[in-house]
């Protein structure tokens, strides 16, 4: 094979690792800004805390956006949802959802937070919280957080068995009404206000389980270092003179 083979084919290789990694920090680069405008829309919601109603919830228009809501209703006299590998203040455990009537709308999964395994064999929380004391049977006034559900992530395997409540190993809209007797879910939850006394160990911080924007920028330098690194060997192996 001639030389000028050789540097033909070595071109084709590092010109697509270059475009591979290049196209990678570019992903990156797209989440970085996409969790930042994420972050500003909830803090604007925040701060403004303008209250629509819970019915609000089933606007497919905002499926993705953020509101402040509330209104009176009560808790659906069933088995919690209960998410599992969910990481607080560095202590994995699980994150409680429950469904909620409210008096203007259909029913709704609300964020109630999280709470630590109560057996680790058995992977579920405590008594109390799967029997919902001082929750059900009483009508309650709510407020919170209107937000996209978490992500579902790898769909392996069944996405909720069923026990004392229905333990979910990741966030499956359809299979989580299914279980609850219902068409459809409202494609936002209500990630409860922390000032309110009912449920567990919440805030309402959007990305508890995932990177933050700085971490998609750490990458993306990683990867546009890697397509500059890969050029520059290419250059160098092509400009630099054969030995004899």
């Amino acid at each position: 094979m001639s030389r000028r083979t050789r540097l033909a084919a070595g071109w084709g290789v590092a010109l697509l690792l270059v475009v591979a990694f290049a196209a990678l920090g570019q992903w990156q680069l797209t989440r970085m800004h996409d969790k930042r405008a994420m972050l500003e829309a909830v803090e604007r919601t925040l701060s403004a805390r303008r209250a629509v109603p819970l019915s609000h919830a089933g606007d497919d228009a905002r499926r993705r956006d953020y509101d402040w809501a509330a209104g009176r209703g009560r808790f659906v006299d069933a088995p919690a949802f209960v998410l599992d590998n969910q990481i607080h203040d560095g202590r994995p455990g699980l994150r409680v959802y429950r469904l909620f009537a409210p008096d203007d709308g259909a029913p709704l999964l609300v964020d109630l937070g999280w709470t630590p395994i109560a057996e680790r064999t058995a992977r579920m929380p405590a008594a109390d919280v799967l029997h919902g004391e001082g929750l059900l049977g009483r009508t309650l006034d709510l407020r919170g957080l209107l937000a996209p559900p978490p992500s579902a992530g790898l769909a392996l395997g069944p996405a909720i068995g069923q026990g004392p409540a229905w333990l979910m190993t990741r966030f499956d809209a359809p299979a989580i009404a299914s279980a609850a007797g219902l068409a459809a879910l409202p494609p936002r939850v209500l990630r409860l206000d922390p000032a309110l006394p009912a449920g567990y160990a919440r805030d309402l911080d959007i990305l508890p389980n995932t990177l933050p924007p700085e971490k998609h920028l750490g990458y993306a330098v990683q990867w546009f270092g890697l397509a500059l690194t890969v050029l520059v060997t290419a250059l160098v192996l092509t400009f630099r003179k054969p030995r004899r």
